[in-house]
């Protein structure tokens, strides 16, 4: 416990610093006051990032409240289209601390936000530790960004007082080739920690064809991760099934698989099922039930996870152009689906066996190609 402590004492001596990054932020539009479970948008605009607040009614249909300044700007992967960031994570909600973290790619830092209702107010912006932040994981007071230029690394915060200060020694290269191109398919696509925070995943698209699993100890991150080839799959984006297994979307045969989690970080694949459609990157759970995203399809792909692991396909529902991140609402009730091609949000009702209704759609102020989508 002595490391922890130390760890806490050298964060909370290094408060004031990161306290002096603060600036609080309101809306760039009014705010009306409608109350609903809010999302939350990120445009990654290369010449200013912004997120996008809306409330949702009963119905879930949203209506704009607010546009953030992140106070950094966006970035863009050689060979995107409809996804500038090619990851999933890239904003992330804190529930225990209600923060939002949102990554600023063309800056190499970090936004936190603090949390009230549909309202944002501006915290922190805080150095990424690499080149070209696109993913965000969060377990207790440990905060991970993943960072996908120069090879690829991850760097560890610890929050203090809902502030982020780095801890030098929770860096760790992934030592995949900078000069692999294109960069779009080549790098890193997603960090996230295991349910019970004992491990963090990182997938690492056609740059390695692999899921990289690191211990989580008081020391950080283990020296290593455990390395599980899946050659030609393009690991992309996950999320876990309700009894802790990986669930990863496979981009090259356009499939979603999942995979026990040993203590050891091993992993073992139970399931895999393709989708049938195009670019399959990213995965949202809802109950037992998953969503792929299929970008080249324009389609989300819904599929039954069975308590052995196993998937079913459920059947595809159409969205507007360019099908990247999506996000389900905490209850359940509502799905709301990023779509690149014109920088829009397409909202779902989510039905009992799992289907989608179409509920409306809005464009998301200068979101073109835009990733990263909170709903609460």
């Amino acid at each position: 416990m002595g490391t922890k402590h130390n760890a806490v004492r050298i964060a909370g001596a290094a408060i004031a610093a990161a306290a002096s990054l603060a600036v609080f932020a309101g809306p760039a539009s009014a705010h009306t006051g409608n109350s609903g479970a809010p999302v939350f948008v990120q445009t990654d605009g290369v010449a200013g990032n912004t997120i996008v607040a809306y409330s949702g009614a009963a119905d879930g249909t949203l209506t704009q409240q607010g546009v953030y300044a992140t106070g950094g700007r966006g970035g863009k992967l050689d060979g995107a289209v409809v996804d500038s960031l090619a990851s999933e994570g890239s904003l992330t909600y804190d529930r225990a601390h209600s923060l939002l973290y949102a990554v600023n790619a063309g800056s190499d830092t970090v936004t936190v936000f603090s949390v009230r209702g549909d309202r944002l107010a501006r915290r922190q912006v805080i150095a990424s530790g690499g080149d070209f932040p696109v993913s965000v994981a969060v377990h207790g007071d440990q905060v991970y960004v993943l960072n996908a230029l120069g090879g690829g690394s991850v760097q560890g915060y610890l929050n203090v007082g809902g502030f982020l200060v780095k801890v030098p020694s929770w860096h760790r290269d992934l030592g995949l080739d900078p000069d692999a191109a294109p960069q779009f398919t080549h790098t890193p696509g997603q960090v996230g920690f295991t349910p019970d925070g004992s491990k963090l995943v990182v997938t690492t698209k056609a740059g390695g064809n692999t899921i990289d699993v690191f211990s989580v100890g008081l020391l950080g991150l283990s020296a290593k991760p455990v390395v599980t080839a899946t050659p030609d799959a393009v690991p992309f984006g996950f999320t876990f099934d309700a009894a802790g297994r990986l669930v990863v979307t496979e981009a090259g045969p356009n499939a979603v698989a999942t995979f026990t989690v040993g203590r050891d970080g091993r992993l073992a694949k139970v399931s895999e099922v393709a989708t049938g459609q195009a670019a399959t990157c990213w995965v949202v759970r809802d109950g037992a039930t998953l969503y792929a995203s299929n970008a080249g399809s324009g389609t989300l792909s819904g599929l039954r996870a069975g308590a052995d692991g196993s998937l079913r396909a459920l059947g595809t529902t159409s969205t507007a152009a360019g099908t990247v991140d999506a996000a389900v609402t905490s209850d359940g009730k509502f799905l709301y689906a990023q779509t690149g091609g014109a920088g829009g949000v397409d909202g779902f009702r989510v039905n009992p066996d799992g289907s989608l209704a179409k509920i409306a759609s809005v464009t998301v102020p200068d979101a073109v190609a835009g990733e990263g989508i909170v709903a609460l």
